[in-house]
């Protein structure tokens, strides 16, 4: 089977989104794929091969993001004249969706599986599409199956209009990387060399950092607790985010790493002793999933996709959305409570070892393909 992906970003990009789509085609080898995407910052090769798929570039920055559903549509044109796709396959309902469901409509035999990653909440998508509302909602009603990562999505997607075949299939965690272990010395020098004492308390974070993330509820909630926080990932937010620490006096306790490969996050996760993000929305939440493999016990907040896998006091501990008083307690409760920090230790791993490998997660993809 020949699959045309249409995404608005890729490699070396790295969401959750882009590593979805490389983990699952690495493991599909019975379909041919390539890829059409935007050429975020101008520097990437107009075309390159990556793992499985042939990857296409397109325009520049924001502006390419706007052009996409045209300039990517003439390339799927062309693409589709010399390769004959049986699917097209759109990563989230937004200009990459609009593609897809372009192409569909000119080649009706072309089957069209829609991704939905989206993290935003729906206030945003509302905002966002306001001025294309008829189209968007094509963008979920012309798909032939669509393949949420969460049941909030789910709920999405049939809100707008959707009937036909539809499966909740997560993203997964890379279980050979995040249940890697380390030598007891190799991680004090690790914290030693990050300025972290051997009886400091850790508690991590790693996401971009923008509002939906909810970075500032985690540096407020500091200002209460004797902690070290890690502050993985950059955005938009960091100089406000490093003003907000110095105003409220707890510049101290906050390291802000930046950007972390895939490859060395375990060793950060293995020197913490908490994760948090408390997400004012979020599609899924890998990055949860991903500290429960590691062996990190959890704290989220209860919307979007999180609460697919955060049962409270079973497999992560839930906050209040935007409270950092409340936030302070569930931290305080891990570090005061040895036992249920293992229950749920133990819990995430387990759960994460049983329902969220790439490998179950790519043939379920993969027989949806076949399926359509």
């Amino acid at each position: 089977m020949k699959v045309l992906i249409t995404s608005l970003a890729y490699l070396p990009f790295v969401g959750g989104a882009e590593l979805a789509v490389k983990e699952i085609t690495d493991r599909i080898a019975d379909c041919e794929f390539d890829l059409i995407t935007v050429n975020l910052d101008g520097r990437q090769r107009a075309f390159e091969r990556i793992g499985r798929i042939n990857v296409y570039r397109l325009g520049r920055g924001k502006f390419g993001k706007y052009l996409f559903p045209f300039s990517g549509y003439k390339k799927a044109c062309e693409l589709q004249a010399q390769n004959h796709y049986d699917a097209v396959w759109a990563i989230m309902a937004n200009q990459a969706g609009i593609l897809a469901w372009r192409l569909k409509r000119k080649f009706p035999a072309v089957k069209y599986l829609l991704t939905l990653q989206e993290g935003d909440s729906w206030w945003q998508i509302w905002v966002r599409t306001f001025l294309i509302r008829p189209i968007y909602k094509q963008i979920y009603r012309r798909a032939d199956f669509i393949q949420p990562i969460s049941q909030f999505l789910a709920r999405r997607a049939k809100a707008l209009g959707y009937r036909g075949k539809l499966a909740v299939i997560p993203n997964g965690v890379d279980l050979v990387n995040f249940t890697k272990e380390f030598e007891a010395e190799d991680l004090s020098a690790f914290k030693k060399e990050l300025g972290i004492a051997p009886d400091d308390k850790v508690v991590a974070t790693i996401s971009r950092l923008v509002r939906k993330n909810g970075i500032d509820t985690l540096i407020k909630a500091a200002k209460d607790l004797p902690i070290k926080i890690l502050i993985i990932g950059c955005g938009k937010l960091e100089t406000k985010l490093k003003a907000l620490a110095q105003e409220i006096g707890v510049k101290d306790k906050i390291l802000f790493i930046g950007y972390v490969n895939q490859r060395d996050l375990p060793r950060y996760l293995k020197i913490s002793d908490v994760f948090v993000r408390t997400s004012r929305s979020e599609g899924l939440g890998t990055a949860f999933l991903e500290a429960m493999a590691a062996g990190v016990p959890v704290i989220g907040t209860p919307v979007g996709g999180i609460t697919d896998f955060l049962r409270d006091e079973e497999t992560g501990l839930l906050a209040e959305v935007g409270n950092p008083r409340d936030l302070a307690r569930q931290i305080q409760k891990y570090l005061a409570q040895p036992a249920l920090y293992e229950k749920i230790k133990a819990n995430g791993v387990k759960m994460v070892m049983d329902k969220y490998d790439w490998r179950p997660i790519a043939e379920k993809v993969r027989q949806i393909f076949n399926e359509i």
